[in-house]
């Protein structure tokens, strides 16, 4: 069965976003790039919330036609393009670029997604993220810690009454100093 795999970048208090939405914090770097490339590559499909598709298809469409796109820019505008995407929305009405919209979140209609062939699911926005967190349907997190201080914004993960044990599956230190830290549901038995 395929897992449901968030990833999303954080600054070290918790935020994915400044308070105006600026995200001129993140420290894409080529080498982090090329990770995110090898990562998202093989995936099935990308799931996201509206603001984030439409952040995304505002640039990545066509950022490999761009002369200042460096090359792991150009390789992710490929892969977006004709990765499969699924977006989350009560108000959008028309997207391009294999995109299915989907109105609400329904666990068993993501439960037969995640049962189909093909790679894992990326997902990715805060919003969406808190609503399967709710429905505990997030198999692994990959959460990459940027360096910075936000002090005020979005935060990744809401307020919850319930306890979530995660096992560490995989670390790395990037040269910019962003750390992944890679989180995945322990096993039925505990392992």
């Amino acid at each position: 069965m395929r897992k449901i795999v968030l990833m999303m970048s954080m600054s070290l208090d918790g935020c994915i976003e400044g308070p105006n939405r600026e995200i001129d914090w993140h420290l894409v770097d080529d080498e982090l790039h090329r990770h995110f490339n090898e990562v998202l590559a093989p995936m099935g499909a990308f799931l996201s919330g509206r603001v984030t598709h439409q952040l995304m298809a505002g640039f990545w469409p066509t950022a490999d036609a761009d002369p200042h796109s460096t090359g792991p820019m150009v390789e992710y505008a490929r892969i977006w393009r004709n990765m499969p995407k699924v977006v989350f929305s009560r108000t959008l009405q028309h997207a391009d670029w294999h995109t299915t919209i989907v109105r609400e979140v329904v666990v068993d209609d993501i439960l037969a997604l995640k049962a189909q062939d093909g790679g894992d699911l990326a997902l990715g926005g805060a919003d969406l993220t808190a609503e399967f967190l709710r429905h505990d349907l997030i198999d692994e997190f990959r959460v990459y810690v940027h360096p910075v201080l936000i002090g005020r914004g979005k935060r990744l993960f809401p307020e919850a009454d319930t306890l979530t044990s995660l096992r560490l599956k995989d670390s790395r230190r990037f040269g910019n100093g962003v750390v992944l830290l890679h989180y995945e549901r322990p096993a039925a038995d505990g392992r």
